[in-house]
């Protein structure tokens, strides 16, 4: 289902499912991720889900002493396995470790389309809610301390096959290797 127009990304709270009709393949950036044939078949033939809270809270450490910030919660399943994710949205970097993805470090901000520097990462966003220059996009980095690998994502709503809808861009990186992919999301309550 499309995004109702009360979704925004300051609230993105509910649960969200890829939809594969409309997104692009993740296993070019799996492999660059270093997960196995098995495990990406998997990923790959499940419905992944995202039971997502997002709120405004003091940050959570190392920045325990800033103004309140906006949290996004987010618990990702995938047919029963699943991992669990906390961003803070100050762009301050903290650790993470997971079943899959191993030690990650990874920071989250507000962002404009005009903050946005890599072609892929900045196409085809809708400006919602504010005037032009307005951080209405959301930025996700992380960092594998395993792996060594990036990946970058932004997250917002564009316009896909006429109806507006959750979308990420994501760019994977690792040394001369990279993979483009957008997940589009169906709302589901």
């Amino acid at each position: 289902m499309a995004a109702p127009p009360e979704k925004t990304t300051k609230n993105l709270t509910g649960k969200w499912n890829v939809n594969y009709t409309y997104s692009d393949s993740s296993e070019p950036g799996l492999i660059i991720q270093g997960i196995s044939y098995l495990v990406r078949k998997g990923i790959l033939a499940a419905t992944l889900s995202l039971e997502t809270n997002q709120y405004e809270a003091a940050p959570t450490p190392p920045n325990e002493d800033k103004p309140p910030c906006w949290h996004i919660d987010i618990v990702q399943s995938a047919s029963g396995m699943g991992t669990e994710e906390r961003r803070c949205l100050d762009n301050t970097f903290r650790q993470h470790s997971d079943w899959l993805f191993g030690n990650v470090r990874g920071r989250s901000r507000w962002v404009g389309v005009e903050d946005i520097e890599d072609a892929y990462l900045k196409g085809g966003w809708l400006v919602e809610g504010g005037e032009s220059g307005s951080k209405e996009l959301i930025e996700s980095h992380a960092e594998s301390e395993d792996y060594e690998w990036t990946a970058d994502q932004i997250w917002g709503f564009q316009e896909v096959d006429g109806e507006r809808r959750h979308c990420r861009n994501i760019v994977i990186t690792k040394g001369d290797q990279r993979a483009e992919f957008r997940f589009v999301y169906d709302y589901e309550e």
